[in-house]
């Protein structure tokens, strides 16, 4: 089988996940490049691997054989280094979100099909084989019509974790707090388990707990998707203490979800747990989950057999604009049907919003 050479471009906190991965796939990958503008973050990680090399800026990979590039960025850099990158033919599979407006996403997505590059989008939680098990029987209608759904996060981020980043808990680089930094993998998932599109969003955000911050702490939303299923969110970051998550869906026969990475499901009294069989061990932080390597494995076959990719930037898209859409109705305080026309959201749009 030919090894894929890989490359990957931020070599900050997630990077241990993508080290990881890398070693465990060894038979069908070959980092040869690490980039991060502090070259000696860069250097540490190329270490790691016989073949791997350091380098500052990602022009300095371009002809060179690279066929896939890891985008561990901020936010705010996915588009110009996603679009550059496939334009000079090299695959992307970004972190999420896979950008930071939803015309972004667009011209990378139209980039992807321009240039034939394929384009990926980090959402490891999906490939969870409890995710995995209550999917299928969704799809299957055992629960019946799925009428609402809930996803509750209440986690912990005191100042320090913002302190020791240049770009966490802005909206210029990271595009919100803890929407678009946490809940984001709840929201996927329950979109991805669904599989509708959205009809309208109505929510707020506010900011309880950090007032050194402009981004949001807490969220909440209303969001109906067009199969008549009604959505609740509410993710804050002041609890102080990682709790796990609780996503749950309603049906006409029974209620089925997720308590963190474990799946459970309700008929009538009859109560079944799905634990994860074929766990890996963790790397990094706890709440980045186990599953990145799957995903990775997942999108280097897309490559290497030339097949569609599963989560691609069409789905980070979707992902994105309900994120947005919560983000829009809280700033203009009105419902949001979909499509709509997004932007870029600045800290004097929410400074106003909050009367700072």
């Amino acid at each position: 089988m030919k090894k894929l050479k890989v490359a990957i471009v931020g070599c900050g906190r997630i990077s241990v996940s993508y080290a990881d991965a890398f070693r465990k796939l060894s038979d069908r990958v070959e980092p040869v490049y690490a980039v991060d503008r502090n070259f000696e973050r860069a250097k540490s990680f190329a270490n790691q691997f016989e073949n791997c090399s350091p380098a500052i800026d990602i022009s300095e990979i371009y002809g060179k054989g690279v066929d896939v590039v890891h985008l561990c960025l901020p936010h705010d850099l996915h588009a110009p280094v996603a679009v550059d990158a496939m334009r000079h033919g090299i695959h992307v599979l970004t972190e999420k979100p896979v950008a930071l407006t939803l015309q972004d996403a667009d011209e990378m997505i139209h980039v992807s099909e321009e240039t034939g590059m394929k384009l990926g989008c980090i959402f490891q939680t999906r490939y969870n084989e409890s995710v995995q098990k209550l999917k299928e029987r969704y799809n299957r209608q055992e629960f019946g019509k799925v009428t609402t759904a809930r996803s509750y996060l209440s986690w912990y981020r005191p100042d320090s974790y913002y302190d020791t980043s240049d770009w966490k808990g802005t909206w210029e680089h990271e595009g919100g707090g803890t929407l678009i930094d946490q809940a984001i993998h709840s929201i996927d998932r329950v979109r991805y388990i669904i599989g509708s599109d959205v009809l309208w969003i109505e929510g707020s955000i506010h900011n309880h707990a950090h007032p050194s911050r402009d981004i949001e702490d807490t969220a909440e939303a209303c969001i109906q998707f067009k199969n008549g299923c009604c959505y609740n969110l509410y993710s804050c970051n002041y609890y102080g203490f990682d709790s796990p998550i609780n996503i749950e869906f309603c049906g006409e026969k029974g209620r089925f979800g997720l308590i963190q990475d474990m799946g459970y499901t309700w008929f009538g009294d009859e109560y079944t747990e799905y634990h994860e069989v074929n766990k890996s061990e963790s790397v990094g932080k706890n709440y980045w989950g186990t599953t990145h390597v799957m995903q990775l494995a997942d999108f280097y076959d897309s490559v290497l057999n030339d097949r569609p990719v599963s989560v691609d930037g069409l789905e980070g898209r979707k992902t994105l604009e309900m994120v947005k859409g919560i983000y829009l109705s809280a700033l203009t305080h009105r419902r949001i049907w979909l499509p709509f026309e997004d932007h870029k959201i600045t800290k004097e749009e929410v400074r106003q919003l909050w009367n700072r």
